[in-house]
């Protein structure tokens, strides 16, 4: 399976995940419950976020960095740090 699938196919849990708080919020179901699913949800968005940086960080910022256009390299630093700065929150 490459990459963009299991991505993919985790986006498709997720949604299914948040279609479930659905009900249970529609259900009025115990709100603790509901909180440990979000936590749940959160922590695979997390994980998709990720996997979508490693990807990133291998394919796309390698070949700026390691290409002869300096310009291209330094708005890759600029563009990584700006999304450490962003998921890190």
């Amino acid at each position: 399976m490459d990459d963009k699938e299991a991505v993919l196919n985790r986006l498709k849990r997720i949604e299914g995940q948040v279609r479930g708080l659905h009900r249970m919020v529609d259900e009025e179901r115990y709100c603790p419950d509901i909180l440990v699913q979000i936590s749940s949800v959160q922590e695979a968005l997390r994980a998709v976020g990720r996997k979508l940086m490693h990807n990133h960080l291998r394919h796309c910022a390698t070949t700026a960095i390691r290409s002869e256009d300096s310009h291209a390299a330094e708005a890759m630093y600029e563009e990584l740090l700006e999304l450490i700065y962003k998921h890190a929150r």
